[in-house]
């Protein structure tokens, strides 16, 4: 099964475009079940096994996924991986289950993040200042990926992913290349790039049209764990709430755009999502606190400040 397995990961990457990260997620979760099914079946699990499992299996996989108290999500994202190796099995290798079919996966519940509290962002920089002081051009580094994330609405692996070349000569608009490689336009605010000339100004290394823009205090790319602890930092520094995250940063541009009158299709396109109902969850959220959030916290009200 391994070479199975492996085969299907360079399928994911190769044919279906999928990210390093996604097709990791789908080799974890098929692993996961086969170690389950194997002790489901009582011994090795070979290839032919794989057409026998039936609904039995799939819903004791599924109650013993569950007496280990993992998430309906996470679940719900297992089935989804198992889905996508049987398909792949059927059409490489003719075999078919059609039990897998029949399993319904668990109800997630769709959370909408909360924005930052417009006081929050602008105390952000201030923090950065006072946490990195002894680092200028980290504490530049810091702010600059704070105010991309915030005033283009990027994911934290969008944002690091930019080359310096990418933001050379502060283009109106970046080329963003997203989930499944999908590339989008992203219009720039002047506050962003002022942020981001600061940083470049000042960082020690990786200069090169071709490096990635965002470095780590060693000179490599920086890592979406460090990103994700620049945040961590701030919000324990701040006394803020668990939401406050890099993802929240994003859900405060979309929010703050809604609110500023931009139609769900403009939004999702400005986003990246694939599906507009995900785009439609920012319609819940209440429009004068998004108003505010948008007057006084989007780096359009910031740009003036030093």
């Amino acid at each position: 099964m391994n070479e199975i397995i492996g085969e299907f990961i360079e399928y994911l990457t190769g044919t279906k475009n999928y990210s390093e990260h996604t097709a990791t997620a789908y080799e974890t979760d098929i692993r996961e079940f086969i170690e389950f099914y194997e002790r489901f079946a009582g011994g090795t699990v070979e290839l032919r096994d794989m057409a026998r499992a039936d609904t039995i299996c799939f819903r004791a996989y599924l109650a013993d996924r569950g007496r280990r108290g993992l998430a309906h999500k996470s679940t719900a994202r297992a089935l989804s991986s198992l889905r996508g190796f049987y398909k792949y099995l059927a059409k490489y290798h003719n075999i078919k289950n059609d039990a897998i079919g029949l399993i319904s996966s668990p109800k997630v519940p769709r959370k909408l993040s909360k924005a930052i509290e417009p006081a929050d962002v602008a105390n952000m920089k201030a923090a950065i200042m006072e946490t990195e002081g002894s680092d200028p051009w980290v504490a530049a580094r810091d702010w600059a990926l704070v105010t991309l994330i915030f005033g283009c609405g990027l994911r934290i692996s969008e944002a690091l992913g930019l080359k310096n070349s990418d933001v050379r000569g502060c283009p109106e608009v970046l080329r963003i290349t997203g989930k499944g490689n999908k590339e989008r336009i992203v219009p720039v605010l002047p506050a962003v790039y002022d942020a981001i000339e600061k940083y470049t100004a000042v960082r020690p290394f990786g200069a090169a049209p071709d490096d990635e823009l965002f470095r780590s205090v060693r000179g490599l790319p920086m890592s979406p764990r460090m990103a994700e602890k620049v945040v961590e930092k701030l919000r324990h520094y701040l006394q803020l709430p668990d939401y406050v995250t890099p993802h929240a940063l994003r859900h405060t541009f979309a929010t703050a755009l809604l609110a500023g009158g931009a139609d769900l299709r403009s939004l999702q396109e400005l986003l990246g999502h694939a599906s507009l109902s995900t785009t439609q969850l920012y319609t819940k959220v209440n429009m004068a606190e998004i108003s505010n959030i948008y007057m006084h916290a989007h780096p359009r009200a910031l740009e003036n400040e030093d």
